[in-house]
């Protein structure tokens, strides 16, 4: 549907809310907030939301009048109806999201089913949690956050399932996510603490969908033993020489085939894809990605306690507690000389893309999110609406400047700014770095002009440096996070200065962040000023440009025009947002086979959680699987195989009677071993001497067995997408080799996970304390 057709249609259901306004304004606070135990009848007795939203927006809207001392505008209404019918609402900068999503979250709160809010950080979702929360409180429903102000101060289970039962939480995406990934990691049904999801709103929904959607959430556990290729790996990079050994395009790399060969004659090996060899190529891709590709400074810092913290190239800000999978942190450690952090298995793994299209009820709001509207239709099925301006924009976005080199583009940057600072105006210059930062805080320094920085490196602050970036005066210097989730408000005075000014320095990473940038400016109907300055060295150039032809341009020996330079760095940006794309859609393609997977896996685990079991019949044809496997695998079968498998599988009771078999009869043996497994499994049933008891025994038997089995095949889809990820040189269909090889292994570890359910099961040691309470000690 046009966003024309869109807005008339979010019209419609405003004037029905407004119908409303002046018979809730009569309501007393009691009667007012009383209604909400009206709309909750309604709703069980079987009316739709749909048909609740004009009282229920129009109760809310007074809620927040009397307790936040905040009407909805007109345009927030409409949003907010937007974001209950699941669209993907792009609203300005300032134009108040954090008010509109009051009414859809307090709609969906209704059900009892939960209505969840994801915003980019802990401060926001705090923030919004206490600003929010007495409205809702007021109305009668519950409201929690989920995320602490000490980020290393953990909530216990208890302490999560209070705030998941709420109707309203606020949170984080990542906080979110990896709950989710534990809530499916745990031992028994007491200790799961989310429910089923309901409705969600996503804020900045383009940085979450999208910039993020390539970097999956992974939670790590044991460690896995240390790997002593990551040197040999890193120091045979360091010898190798591009467009021989290796080519690179845009965001990818790869090994020639006389890097191969080189590769194979520094090892001593012949087939360098060989299964043997699959340690040694990992590694290699994981040091030549780490050299090649991961740049310093936009998407790694090294942090002041001397580790590799990643940065999220949206916001600028550091991914706390995010490491790189597959071993490819450790080959960045490597690479700078840091001492290795310890190689974790990969326990549990999800990707915000399919995560968040868990949700049956999914919306978001972002102050740029059209531009993404085509990519966010086919990946997520969504519609993206744009919602019309509270007032008019009064903020100059004027044209970009363009030069050669960077140092004439950052002295223009600075002369700039003195100008601005000079009136008074406040000014914000916006980065694509951090190190280009820190070259702008040092010119100003020259300049003798005090600033703020706001990068990865002092986020701590964040909070306090834009509150003060809007006063008389200030000058401010930051990377892509001052433009993510907070508004920068004018101080007295500065209106009729003309707003804040915004100076951005280099071609940002696609439109939607320089968009992002400008709109720290001219909120709601202030004045306000933009301008980018760009040149030939911007980062982005370097990354989808051939250097040498440009080189001539940057070293000033021939002469270029404004034109020229704005076609070279606006193409080079269009390159990136469509590598942007490529792989994201390629991330997609990857984890479809652990999305499938993980699924099957976790409803198979919730079905032991509840109270299921596997029934003897189940178990004797697991167990005749298990054989029939033993017997193929086993062609000339001998005494001293068939009592080694008795005993690793079935029991640890020797007995004379199996070595009187005719073991050439295959049919003989498979009845000797299945009588011995039935006889173990009525010897486990005798001890226990309890029904519901050895039903309990056997799920925790199978629940063992499944997830043993099914950290090991997450840890090693990590591994494998990594080294499929650097045989482009081959001519291989990668998607393919990964999905075939991924089936591979889901076989293995199906058959793994039948061998285990039945050794866990006839070889564990079980015994009943004198409360009756089941003891198991697994083999």
């Amino acid at each position: 549907m046009k966003t024309r057709k869109l807005v008339n249609k979010l019209r419609k259901e405003l004037k029905k809310v407004k119908a409303y306004k002046e018979q809730m304004e009569q309501l007393t606070d009691q009667q007012l907030s009383g209604l909400t135990a009206s709309f909750k009848e309604r709703y069980e007795k079987g009316e739709s939301l749909d048909k609740i939203l004009p009282e229920a927006f129009a109760a809310m809207c007074e809620a927040d009048k009397r307790v936040l001392g905040m009407y909805p505008f007109d345009v927030q209404i409409m949003a907010g109806v937007a974001l209950h019918q699941g669209y993907l609402a792009e609203m300005n900068t300032g134009e108040g999201k954090t008010l509109t999503a009051t009414l859809p979250m307090y709609l969906n709160g209704l059900t009892g089913e939960g209505a969840i809010l994801v915003t980019n950080n802990e401060y926001l979702a705090l923030r919004d949690a206490e600003e929010m929360g007495p409205a809702y409180r007021f109305m009668g429903l519950s409201v929690m956050a989920g995320v602490k102000r000490d980020e290393d101060d953990r909530f216990e289970n208890d302490e999560k399932k209070e705030i998941y039962k709420a109707d309203i939480v606020y949170t984080t995406h990542s906080a979110l996510g990896f709950d989710y990934l534990i809530n499916n990691l745990v031992k028994s049904a007491s200790d799961r603490f989310l429910r089923p999801f309901n409705f969600i709103i996503i804020d900045e929904a383009d940085s979450v969908l999208l910039d993020s959607a390539s970097t999956p959430l992974v939670i790590s556990g044991a460690p896995r033993v240390q790997s002593n290729l990551y040197e040999s790996a890193d120091f045979f990079v360091r010898t190798l020489r591009e467009n021989e050994d290796y080519e690179v395009e845009e965001k990818n790399v790869w090994f020639t085939e006389k890097g191969l060969e080189y590769a194979e004659e520094y090892f001593g090996i012949d087939n360098i894809f060989a299964p043997e060899y699959f340690e040694i190529y990992r590694h290699l891709v994981l040091a030549l990605r780490a050299h090649k590709i991961i740049e310093k400074g936009t998407e790694y810092m090294i942090s002041e306690n001397g580790e590799v913290a990643l940065i999220d190239a949206s916001s600028g800000r550091t991914l706390k507690g995010v490491k790189l999978r597959g071993g490819q942190h450790q080959a960045i450690e490597c690479k700078e000389r840091l001492e290795l952090s310890q190689e974790n298995r990969s326990m549990a793994s999800i990707t915000y893309q399919n995560f968040f299209s868990m949700f049956p009820k999914m919306s978001g709001m972002s102050g740029t999110i059209y531009d993404a509207k085509d990519e966010l239709y086919d990946v997520y099925g969504k519609q993206v609406v744009v919602i019309p301006t509270n007032n008019p924009i009064q903020r100059v976005d004027c044209p970009d400047w363009y030069f050669s080199d960077s140092k004439k583009q950052f002295e223009a940057a600075i002369r700039l700014a003195v100008k601005k600072h000079d009136t008074g105006q406040p000014v914000l210059i916006v980065t694509t770095m951090i190190a280009d930062t820190e070259i702008i805080s040092h010119l100003l320094v020259e300049k003798g002009l005090p600033h703020s920085v706001l990068n990865a490196n002092n986020a701590f602050w964040e909070a306090d440096i834009i509150k003060e970036a809007g006063q008389m005066g200030a000058m401010t210097v930051a990377t892509s996070m001052a433009g993510r989730g907070t508004d920068i408000k004018l101080g007295p005075g500065v209106k009729e200065l003309g707003g804040l000014a915004v100076i951005g320095v280099g071609r940002m990473l696609n439109i939607r962040d320089e968009r992002q940038a400008r709109g720290r400016s001219g909120r709601q109907g202030d004045p306000g000023y933009s301008r980018f300055i760009v040149s030939l060295e911007d980062d982005i150039v370097e990354k989808g440009t051939d250097l040498e032809k440009i080189q001539k341009y940057i070293d000033g020996t021939k002469r270029i025009s404004d034109r020229k330079i704005k076609r070279i760095v606006n193409s080079a940006q269009k390159i990136n947002e469509e590598l942007g794309s490529t792989n994201r859609k390629t991330s997609k393609d990857y984890d479809v086979v652990l999305q499938l997977e993980r699924k099957l896996m976790y409803d198979t685990r919730d079905m032991l959680l509840d109270g299921g079991t596997v029934e003897k019949d189940r178990l004797l044809r697991i167990a005749e699987d298990n054989v029939d496997l033993f017997l193929k695998e086993n062609k000339e079968l001998d005494v001293t195989t068939l009592n080694r498998y008795l005993l690793d599988n079935i029991s640890y009771r020797m007995e004379k009677d199996s070595g009187y078999l005719n073991l050439k009869n295959r049919n003989r043996v498979k009845a000797y071993i299945m009588a011995r497994v039935e006889q173990s499994l009525e010897e486990k049933k005798a001890s226990i001497d309890s029904e519901s008891a050895m039903n309990d025994f056997v799920r925790v038997s199978a629940l063992s067995a499944i997830d043993e089995a099914w950290i090991e095949q997450v840890d090693y889809l990590q591994q494998l997408q990594a080294a499929v990820s650097g045989r482009s040189s081959a001519q291989r269909n990668l998607m393919f080799e990964y999905h075939a090889e991924a089936l591979e292994s889901f076989r293995k570890m199906e058959n793994s996970i039948k061998r285990n359910i039945i050794r866990n099961v006839l070889l564990s040691e079980v015994s009943m304390d004198k409360k009756n309470r089941l003891h198991i000690i697994l083999p």
